[in-house]
């Protein structure tokens, strides 16, 4: 069964912060009163997510990540517990303050194609988003730069469509695209005291999670993934 998302076409909105381990502690502890877990995660309420990110020689995606570009595009493949049966393509777009999303299934084989450049069947699929990824492979060299491994734990709520995820042991590959390798050698790119939090909203956020997500010594801009991923590489 997929990983429940929150896609919404009129997009959302996203805080990110870095907590401490003590932190993330305390505010699971309050979010399982209120909050209900992700139906989709194992017994211990996580699952691992596995993605490879796209990016071009003069590394324009994390440049434009940097520099805090209002409007940009990040390409990305995902899988879930190292698993190919559901292999997902996903644009995550910046627009002003929103995020958008977008994401179609693909098979292995056809990850493995773009990984060695071969991409001309890309031009015509039926897939928008497959032509998408191929006007941006022609038109600005982007190809799949980076793996990056985290174990994530997940908690919703209906009022606002509020998604809460707590993300650790963020590691790279630098530069080793080889995704499906169960044993691909991963380095590891977040300080290990350290949880990413990501706030994930529609409209609002109700007034009972701001109090249970209330922050204290929190670092909010330098926390992407694929931003940590890349600095070794």
């Amino acid at each position: 069964m997929p990983i429940q998302t929150s896609f919404n076409p009129s997009g959302r909105k996203e805080l990110k912060h870095a907590i401490s381990k003590a932190e993330y502690y305390v505010m699971r502890h309050k979010l399982l009163h209120v909050m209900k877990t992700d139906p989709n995660a194992g017994p211990d309420g996580k699952y691992f997510i596995r993605s490879t990110y796209f990016d071009n020689f003069d590394n324009k995606i994390l440049n434009e990540k940097k520099e805090g570009y209002l409007n940009r595009d990040k390409y990305r493949v995902r899988i879930y517990g190292l698993r190919d049966s559901l292999v997902n393509l996903e644009r995550k777009s910046k627009r002003n303050n929103l995020t958008f999303k977008s994401k179609c299934t693909i098979a292995r084989k056809e990850y493995e194609k773009m990984r060695i450049g071969d991409i001309q069947w890309m031009e015509n699929d039926e897939r928008e988003l497959i032509r998408d990824l191929y006007s941006e492979m022609i038109n600005h060299q982007l190809k799949p730069q980076t793996v990056v491994d985290y174990e994530r734990e997940a908690f919703i709520y209906p009022f606002g469509n509020v998604r809460v995820t707590f993300d650790m042991k963020v590691q790279s590959s630098l530069q080793n695209t080889d995704m499906f390798q169960k044993h691909l050698p991963m380095v590891d790119v977040l300080e290990p005291e350290l949880v990413i939090l990501e706030v994930k909203y529609d409209e609002y956020i109700p007034e009972v999670i701001k109090l249970l997500l209330q922050l204290s010594d929190t670092r909010q801009e330098a926390y992407s993934k694929y931003q940590l991923s890349r600095m070794y590489g």
